[in-house]
């Protein structure tokens, strides 16, 4: 085990890193009493802390001692949670109780072919149940971004990871005393971007891509995504306006229509908390039709998991800036950081509906009667859906409640931003004194 501290920018950092060529990186008392110290002085100093992780799990050898020691880093990594950031970087095999404090951290970084990370190995697996599986099958880095979704970052060699982690230090601040650190652009706040007004299209089914609406707004190159290739429906990751640090959130239209499923919320949700416990403004891109219907959602708890999502969005306390890009639908609207819940600045664009559900099932409900009735039901259907849409699948309704405070060109989307983020600089909320909440888990 190797620890000590540096500087990445010129910013503090504390690290420690496993050595697999010492009894195979596994963990032993000295090793835990190592971790933990350089743990306890990141929380000290308020600067992040960074595990490079290598790990065959507990020593065997000391028994009982290294499970203590596991446990020992467990409890820092949770006192540690939401105080300063914590990353992890899996370069090498991880298993067992080495996979767990990687779990706990903020974010991780797996390294193709070359990092795994699972609890039992593939031949235990075997022994016990007969099922055979390789490395990459049951613990790889694309298994662990793509679907179980317990990683944030993949990379094919060590150098990208750790480039990637440089960078992601760039946008967060040394604990949460401090707010995000600001960065010189020479990228104009009043920039306007006239491809935004051609983004939507005229067919309200067809799809778009909702990071073709973010790259134009934020500054120039400074778009950094988390968890790509995990949970596509929906967009996160962290960016600038006007030099200075955001989160963003979108519903993704070209996956699954940008609908909210399990996996896209709690993604969701775990990046809004991160953004909210180190000071860290949201703006969150909105285009979605509602949560994804189906036996499998339900089955699985999509109330449950869909209420992580509005959780973590009602509790935060960070300026929060949303924009109505075309739909928002039914009980996603509310979860999409709405004025409801606590957003300070909502804008839609013109080709925004905002509504209860779309105009053609809208219609079949209300008008159901009425449609059984006519000499020609597709040609009444056709007629109510056009009303319903004048009526209802436009932003101006939602204005005039004040639930929408501007209905703006999405070329001003950038400057507007860049404004409100000035405007709430200072924001303070005052919350009921209690332990904890208990969000839905």
């Amino acid at each position: 085990m190797v620890t000590g501290y540096g500087a990445v920018d010129g910013r503090d950092v504390f690290v420690f890193s496993h050595d697999a060529s010492v009894f195979g990186g596994s963990l032993g008392e000295v090793f835990a009493e190592k971790v933990c110290k350089v743990m306890d002085l990141a929380v000290r100093a308020g600067r992040p802390c960074i595990g490079i992780n290598d790990s065959g799990g507990a020593r065997i050898q000391e028994g009982v001692v290294s499970l203590a020691g596991y446990a020992d880093i467990f409890y820092r990594n949770v006192q540690s949670s939401g105080v300063v950031p914590q990353l992890s970087v899996v370069a090498g095999p991880c298993t067992g109780g080495a996979v767990y404090s990687p779990a706990i951290t903020d974010f991780i970084f797996m390294v193709e072919h070359l990092g795994y990370m699972f609890i039992t190995g593939p031949e235990v697996i075997r022994v016990t149940t007969g099922e055979k599986v390789g490395f990459d099958e049951l613990g790889g880095a694309e298994v662990h971004n793509i679907r179980s979704g317990v990683a944030h970052f993949l990379h094919d060699s060590e150098p990208a990871a750790f480039a990637a982690v440089r960078r992601l230090l760039s946008y967060l601040p040394g604990s949460n005393r401090e707010g995000p650190p600001v960065a010189s652009t020479d990228d104009p706040v009043d920039r306007r971007d006239p491809v935004l007004q051609s983004l939507i299209p005229a067919n309200p089914h067809q799809p778009y891509d909702m990071k073709a609406a973010i790259l134009p707004v934020v500054d120039r190159g400074s778009f950094m995504e988390v968890q790509e290739h995990y949970a596509q429906n929906l967009v996160v990751g962290f960016a600038r306006l006007g030099g200075e640090v955001i989160g963003i959130v979108g519903n993704q239209p070209r996956i699954l229509a940008g609908a909210l499923d399990i996996n896209a919320s709690v993604k969701g949700a775990r990046f809004v908390r991160f953004c909210d416990a180190f000071n860290i403004p949201l703006v969150t891109f909105v285009d979605v039709p509602g949560f994804l219907p189906g036996t499998a959602q339900e089955y699985n708890g999509i109330i449950r998991h869909g209420a992580k999502l509005l959780y973590a969005f009602a509790e935060a306390t960070v300026p929060k800036l949303t924009v109505i890009t075309r739909k928002a639908y039914g009980g996603a609207y509310d979860v999409m950081s709405s004025k409801h819940i606590g957003a300070d600045f909502n804008y839609a664009w013109p080709s925004a509906e905002i509504a209860v559900m779309g105009p053609q099932a809208a219609v079949n409900i209300i008008f159901k009667r009425e449609i059984g009735a006519a000499r020609d039901p597709a040609k009444k259907t056709d007629q109510l859906v056009t009303e319903y849409k004048e009526k209802f699948a436009n932003p101006y309704v939602a204005a005039e409640r004040g639930f929408v405070d501007d209905v703006i060109e999405p070329q001003e989307t950038r400057p507007t931003l860049i404004r409100s983020l000035q405007l709430l600089r200072a924001k303070q909320v005052e919350r009921p004194r209690r332990r904890h909440g208990n969000i839905p888990l």
